[in-house]
């Protein structure tokens, strides 16, 4: 698996699992811990969690998960990148530390090796980053970021942070039929090497119905999903998390992140998706 390197140190994999929407119920929870054992078994190495989803019911599904491949020796700690978001209402000095530790508990772990504030909220950003520093020193996180920040929320995230980029990510929605970011956003990202991860790059599944990707896609044995995948993972310093329960979509987005577009194949994706020729609302779900 390809990574990318990070301004703070380190690398992470351009392709993981994102967990939006499970832990909400019950009678699912098997189902998603046995999905998420099998995509570590499968080589994924990145999951994208939050106390949003599920109210902790997804970072106690990938604790779960984990505890058991971990217990098991299916992989090494070292070896994963275990990615969470703390609720914008909590993301003060005291609040932010106070989640994160509910986190790391419903996890299972000691440390979360990314955390980011989930969206602006009301507390002062100067104050989440200082808490957010505070939790890097402390050896609780190994980095912290943002998510659905816009290119103004990045400027004013850097204006009461200081000069140091220590802000290592933003996670964004972007996908091959939603390029808002690449107008502004991610030009701004890629000048102070700061990856952009893309959540919902295959737009919740749509775009596997998208009858031009699908009729590309098939000159290259692949599907339509795998395309656009394909796609998000193709472009510059970006990273994607699609979520997936069902094995044969684990598999299948594991293998879009080893398929290779070229110039022509890109070219004919700006043509049935063209780029944005303004600036437009950052998108969000």
């Amino acid at each position: 698996m390809r990574s990318l390197e990070l301004s703070t140190g380190g690398t992470m994999p351009v392709l993981g699992l994102g967990t939006w929407r499970m832990g909400e119920t019950p009678g699912r929870r098997a189902a998603e811990v046995a999905a998420v054992r099998a995509a570590i078994a499968m080589g994924y190495r990145l999951i994208d969690t939050a106390e949003m989803y599920g109210e902790g019911g997804a970072e106690e599904v990938v604790g779960q998960a984990l505890t058991e491949a971990l217990r098991a020796g299916d992989v090494k700690r070292e070896e994963l990148f275990i990615v969470s978001k703390v609720y914008p209402h909590n993301a003060s000095r005291k609040g932010t530390s106070a989640a994160c530790a509910r986190s790391l508990a419903r996890l299972g772990l000691d440390r979360i090796d990314l955390y980011l504030l989930h969206w602006r909220g009301e507390h002062p950003l100067a104050h989440t980053c200082e808490a957010m520093r505070a939790l890097v020193a402390a050896g609780r996180i190994g980095h912290w970021g943002v998510s659905n920040f816009d290119t103004d929320d990045m400027e004013g995230l850097a204006a009461v942070c200081g000069a140091t980029p220590d802000c290592a990510v933003n996670q964004v929605y972007y996908s091959v039929a939603e390029r808002g970011p690449e107008f502004s956003l991610l030009p701004w990202q890629r000048a102070r090497r700061m990856p952009l991860m893309a959540y919902s790059p295959i737009d919740q599944g749509a775009l596997a119905t998208d009858k031009g990707m699908a009729a590309m896609a098939e000159g290259f044995g692949v599907t339509a999903a795998q395309l656009a995948l394909a796609w998000a993972v193709a472009q510059p310093g970006v990273v994607a998390i699609p979520k997936a329960v069902h094995e044969a979509h684990l598999r299948e987005n594991l293998a879009a992140a080893e398929l290779t577009l070229g110039s022509e194949a890109l070219a004919a994706i700006d043509r049935l998706h063209p780029p944005p020729r303004g600036k437009r609302p950052l998108a969000m779900i």
